[in-house]
């Protein structure tokens, strides 16, 4: 399965968007900040992270229902993308 540059447009931008919040937790460490300050934003980045994911596998599905796929097989893969981010 083969996403689309337009579909993958949000995923981008949300990784883009974890990896300015990644550069802002070295920097909390760097400096010093609170641990508590620092997990808070790690959760942030993994969670950002994990909607991209989550947004790709989604979109997947719906191309696979639209295409008309064997349902078996894109339940096969769709599963072993999901389980990948469990």
């Amino acid at each position: 399965m083969h996403l689309s540059p337009e579909d993958m447009d949000p995923v981008v931008k949300r990784l883009r968007r974890a990896h300015g919040q990644l550069a802002g937790v070295l920097k909390m460490i760097e400096d010093g900040r609170e641990c508590a300050d620092v997990v808070t934003q790690l959760a942030a980045v993994s969670k950002a992270i994990d909607r991209a994911g989550f947004s790709m596998i989604a979109t997947g599905l719906e191309q696979c229902v639209n295409a008309g796929e064997d349902a078996a097989d894109a339940k096969e893969r769709l599963q072993k993308m999901f389980m990948s981010l469990a």
